[in-house]
C-alpha cells in the first residue's frame, strides 16, 4: 500500500501540472490513451482507490476532482482493470464533476453521481 500512496501521490503532481497550466487536453490525453495492462490483480480497484483517497489527504492542497479521477483511472489501467473517467454536468446550479467507473459501477465516489450529473465524456 505504500508503494501504491506513494505512486498516487506522484501522478496528483503530474495532473496537478496540467491543470495549473490549463491543459486539460493533454490531461485527457494521458488518461484516454494509457494502455490497460495485461495483468490483473484481485481487490485492486478498492486498493487503488483508497491508496489515490490517502495521497489525497496528504497532498498540499485541496485536489479537484478532476485531479482525483485522472489519477484513479491512469493506475486503475496500469493494474489491468478497464476503468474510465466520467465528465458530468448538471444543469442547476450550474457545475461539473469527475468519477471513476469500472464496468457501468461508480469506484471513486458516491454511488449516484450518474443520476445527480449527466455524462458529457467518458475517457
Amino acid at each position: 500500500m505504500p508503494f501504491l500512496m506513494l505512486r498516487a501521490y506522484g501522478y496528483l503532481i503530474l495532473f496537478d501540472l496540467y491543470l495549473a497550466r490549463r491543459n486539460f487536453a493533454a490531461l485527457y490525453c494521458k488518461v484516454r490513451d494509457q494502455k490497460i495492462a495485461k495483468t490483473d490483480t484481485p481487490q485492486v480497484v478498492e486498493r487503488v482507490c483508497r491508496a489515490v483517497d490517502v495521497a489525497c489527504i496528504w497532498y498540499w492542497k485541496e485536489v479537484l476532482c478532476l485531479q482525483r479521477s485522472a489519477t484513479a483511472t491512469y493506475l486503475l489501467k496500469r493494474y489491468g482493470i478497464h476503468a474510465e473517467m466520467i465528465i458530468g454536468v448538471q444543469q442547476m446550479p450550474v457545475t461539473a464533476h469527475a468519477w471513476v467507473e469500472v464496468d457501468g459501477r461508480v469506484a471513486n465516489d458516491k454511488p449516484y453521481m450518474r443520476k445527480k450529473y449527466a455524462v458529457i465524456d467518458r475517457c
